[in-house]
This record gives C-alpha cells, structure tokens and sequence, in this order.
C-alpha cells in the first residue's frame, strides 16, 4: 500500500486536513444506501479516481473504460488516474473541493472511515452483503475489510501484503537461506554487506515505507487484542512494551541493514530499482510488486525472484502467523448522480474475466474475487504469496491508515526520525500517545 507526498511536513499536513475535512465538513452529502432494485439508465459520463497512474498499471483500467463504453455506447467513463505517490494529495484535493468522483480509491481502516464517518461514502450492503450475488462473487475477509457500524461502504478490488523479496542468485553465492527468524536476518544482512552488497535496499523519503517494517513488527510483539484497542481513539493507551520492543527491533534493523540515516534522503521507487538492477540483496515490498521488480527485461530475472515473510524476532509476544496488509479497493460517492450505473461499472471490473487479467502479468494484482486469481496465468511468487497472505491468522493494518488521521502523522513523522536518528524508540512512543490522546 504505498502511500507518500514528497515530504514529512506535507504528509502530515496532508493527512490531518483530509480527514478533518472528510467528516467535518458541512458540504458532505447525506448518508446514502444502494438500492439494489434502483434501474441503471446507461448514459452520461462516469468519473473514476483510480491509484493506477504507473505506466505499467495504467492500461487497466483504460481499457476496462473502453470496454465498458463499447457495451453501453451511452455512456463515458473518465478515469482520473494517480499514482500511488499522489493519489493521497489528489484526494485531499478532491473532497476540499467536494468534487469526489463517482467512484474512488480507497484503503480500508480508518482512511475509508473518514469518508464514512462524513457521509461521503454510498452504504452498498444490500448489494454487496454475503447473501448478495455480487457479494457472493467476492472474499468475505476482503468486502468485510471496509465494513463500519454493521455495514459495507467498499468494493474489495486486489489483496494485498508486505513480503521480503530477495534476490536468490546474491544469497546462494553467499551460503544463505531465507532467515528463520528476525536475528537470522540482521546476521545474513551483515554477511552481504561485508562482501559489498547492500543488504536490503530502502527508501524512506515519502515516510511510508518506514510504517510498513513497524507495523509488522508491532504485530509481532504486541497481542492483537491490544493493537485494536490502541487503533480507537476512544480507548487507545500505546502502553504495551511491546512497541518499544518492536522499534528498538526496525532501528537495529536500520542499521545493520540499510544505508541508515541516507535512507530519508532515498525515494521508494529509487530502493525497488536497486533491487531490480540487482543491486541490494533485498527488498521489502507489496506483494502487488512482485511482477515490477523481477521481469523478462530486468536485470532480476522472475527464476532469481524469491520472498519470504518478515522473520519473527526471538521472544515476541503478539501474532507470529500475522502479516501485515490489507485489501485495497474503491467506494461509490454518497453525491454521485449516477450511483446505480457506478455500482454496475464495479461489477464489470470485479467480473471473474477482468479479475484475472488483473492477477496476471504485467500487473500482478492479486484479485479479491473469487476465482479472479488463476494460477495458470499468474507468477508463480504471487500465487505462493496469495497463499501466505490466505493462511496469515491476522492482517495487520497499515498504520497510517489504521489510525486516526492526527496519529497517522506523528508515526509517520516520528518514524522517519527514528530512522534518522534523532529520535529514540521511547520518544516515538511518547509522541504517539500524545496524539492519541488529543485525538479522545
């Protein structure tokens, strides 16, 4: 799930006023549910935010418009497309204006919250419930990912996890496996750097991906009974030494692993090339990558690909079969003038036809629809990673997204500071309490 504005100061600016304008702005339309018997009247334009901006991405969702418009020749389907860099700016943008689209992105927690929480979201239960025949279409883990107060607002498109890719040919050349567990792992990242290698290469410029090895670790050390609780305002301490622990954990790794403070002065995309140039021995990455960072025509080649989940550090105390993720998909605007023709629109995209052209190369989203994920037309490391991410006993959420937008800030702000350098692990702590307790 990559999220980013250029810098930490913009981001957090970014955050903070889009969710207090999501929910507290008085122009937000009044709570709306999908009719399911409502006629769909195939003319007009249709607008569609999507985060499919990259070039290789891109495609998609052009000629899914294409297609569409080929079908019912009444209609227009404008596709506003963003990357995963700007599309959060370009949100932020849109609901200040309120000029939602019909249809736009969205991650789940408390990131589609706010858009709930401010009436901006159409309520698609009767249309996408389990008893539904859209919602039997669909995995239930994934529709039931955007459910708030007994109720679905989102349309699951791809499932998505955070995996360790590595590049096979560098470990074997070194006598390595994939490490068995967290201490494993800083030990083989110091064998690769003394033979000139960078370890695991990590750009933390846009803050997030920080956010990313924190989160997985604070599910590896503090009980998922706790992290929920901490996810609400109304009940959040930020207590548990297991944050700590987990902090001390991602600047041990920083250090013995990365290119350490220089990593803020990297972008995301800077560290993937690295590892598709074969120039880093690792990359934690979405499993939505996979098909980016090893291809035909990069120096990785798919056969030298490998991946392994985040190893578990010695004596954790949360969820060891927990990996952090979560589905990613789309909501319809409570304001839109065309809600049953965009509801339709998502059903063309959720078909199982366009589901598995979305699972297979070149875009290597794992589709949320049931029988969107083929494995006779997908890499092989998507569909080994679809089967971690099936078995995984808890999906942590991304922090950014989990918590409210005031707390989202200060972990991503504070984060990037404790890979700086200038800040401790405790005094993130602090800082994230005292943002969850303005947030009561």
């Amino acid at each position: 799930m990559k999220r980013s504005l250029q810098v930490v100061a913009v981001t957090v600016a970014a955050v903070s006023s889009l969710g207090l304008s999501m929910y507290g702005s008085s122009a937000a339309s009044p709570a709306v549910a999908a009719d399911p018997n409502a006629k769909v009247e195939y003319s007009g334009t249709l607008s569609i935010l999507t985060k499919f901006g990259l070039q290789q991405l891109s495609p998609y969702f052009v000629n899914l418009a294409q297609e569409y418009e080929k079908l019912h020749p009444g209609v227009k389907v404008e596709l506003i497309q963003e990357s995963d860099d700007s599309v959060k700016g370009k949100t932020k943008t849109l609901v200040a204006s309120n000029s939602l689209p019909d249809v736009y992105f969205s991650w789940t927690g408390s990131w589609a919250g706010n858009f709930v929480r401010g009436n901006r979201a159409v309520d698609l239960s009767k249309v996408i419930g389990p008893d539904t025949d859209w919602g039997k279409t669909l995995s239930p883990a994934a529709v039931k990912a955007f459910q708030y107060n007994g109720k679905l607002y989102g349309i699951p498109l791809y499932q998505d996890a955070k995996f360790m890719g590595y590049n096979k040919q560098i470990f074997a050349k070194l006598g390595l496996k994939a490490p068995a567990n967290f201490e494993e792992l800083l030990t083989s990242c110091d064998a690769i750097r003394k033979s000139g290698a960078t370890p695991i290469s990590l750009g933390n410029k846009e803050a997030w991906p920080a956010i990313h090895f924190a989160g997985q670790l604070l599910a590896y050390n503090v009980p998922q009974p706790t992290l929920e609780r901490d996810f609400d305002p109304a009940t959040a301490e930020y207590t548990d030494p297991g944050y700590v622990a987990a902090l001390k954990q991602f600047s041990q790794l920083v250090e013995r692993c990365t290119d350490g403070a220089g990593v803020n002065g990297t972008s995301y995309a800077s560290a993937l090339q690295a590892f598709t140039n074969a120039q880093s021995a690792m990359y934690y990455q979405e499993i939505i990558e996979f098909d980016q960072a090893a291809t035909s025509d990069s120096a990785l080649k798919p056969a030298d690909f490998g991946f392994f989940k985040l190893p578990v550090p010695d004596g954790a105390k949360g969820d060891p079969k927990s990996i952090e993720g979560a589905p990613e998909g789309y909501m319809i605007n409570a304001a839109s003038k065309n809600i049953p023709l965009a509801i339709d629109f998502m059903k063309f995209v959720t078909s199982k036809e366009n589901a598995q052209i979305l699972s297979a190369p070149p875009y290597g989203q794992p589709s949320a629809t049931i029988g969107g994920a083929s494995e006779s037309n997908m890499s092989v490391s998507v569909v080994d990673g679809l089967k971690e991410i099936n078995a995984a006993s808890f999906l942590m959420p991304w922090l950014d997204t989990a918590n409210p937008p005031r707390v989202a800030a200060v972990w991503l702000s504070s984060l990037q500071a404790l890979a700086g350098g200038s800040m401790t692990p405790e005094q993130v702590m602090d800082e994230v309490r005292k943002a969850a307790s303005a947030a009561k």
